[in-house]
C-alpha cells in the first residue's frame, strides 16, 4: 500500500541525479515537518511487527523483516528526545539506505515530496541545546511553511548506530 504511495509521488522509479536533486520526502513528528532528500528514501511502508533486540539504545526499536531481509528500525520521536507515541494506522516506517545500510525511520505520518531548492534553504540556528540540532541540515522554505532537513548522514550513523549493520 505504502509502496504505491511512493511510485505516486515520485512517478517514474528512474534514479537519475538530476530528477532527485532539491527533492525531499516530508513528514510529521511530534508538532513538526521535517524532510530527508530523496535520493536517501528507498520505500515507505505502515508499521509493521518489530522485533526487540536487547542491548540496543532505547531509541533503536528492534528489526522488521522486510521481504526477507532483517533491517533495524529505528523511532525518530526518541532519537530526538521527543516523549514516545503509540504507534497508529498513520505511523509510517521510511525504508533509507545510506552506504548499501538500510535503516526503517518510524515516523507519525508521511506528508509528500517536495522540491525545496537550494537557494529557499538557510543554514541551521547555532543552538547547542538538546540532541536534535546535530541532524539539523538546513531549513527550507516551501511555501509558507518551514520545513526541518535533516543530515542523513549523521541521522542514521554514529557511534550508537555502528553496532546495526545487519547486512
Amino acid at each position: 500500500m505504502r509502496q504505491s504511495m511512493i511510485d505516486d509521488l515520485w512517478g517514474e522509479e528512474e534514479e537519475d541525479e538530476d530528477t532527485q536533486k532539491d527533492r525531499y520526502l516530508t513528514f510529521h513528528l511530534g508538532g513538526e515537518d521535517y524532510a530527508l532528500e530523496i535520493r536517501h528514501v528507498t520505500e515507505i511502508i505502515s508499521i509493521q511487527k518489530i522485533t526487540e533486540v536487547p542491548d540496543l539504545p532505547d531509541f533503536v526499536k528492534g528489526v522488521i523483516n522486510l521481504r526477507g531481509q532483517v533491517i533495524p528500525a529505528i523511532d525518530l520521536r526518541l532519537r530526538f528526545g521527543l516523549p514516545a507515541k503509540g504507534y497508529d494506522e498513520r505511523t509510517c516506517i521510511i525504508i533509507t539506505r545510506m552506504n548499501d545500510i538500510p535503516v526503517g525511520v518510524i515516523v507519525d505520518t508521511v506528508n509528500e515530496v517536495l522540491d525545496i531548492p537550494a537557494d529557499r534553504i538557510s543554514p541551521p540556528p547555532s543552538v547547542q541545546r538538546g540532541t536534535a540540532h546535530r541532524f539539523v541540515e538546513g531549513l527550507g522554505q516551501a511555501g509558507d511553511s518551514v520545513k526541518i532537513i535533516l543530515n542523513a548522514q549523521k541521522l542514521l550513523h554514529g557511534d550508537e548506530l555502528d553496532m546495526l549493520d545487519m547486512q
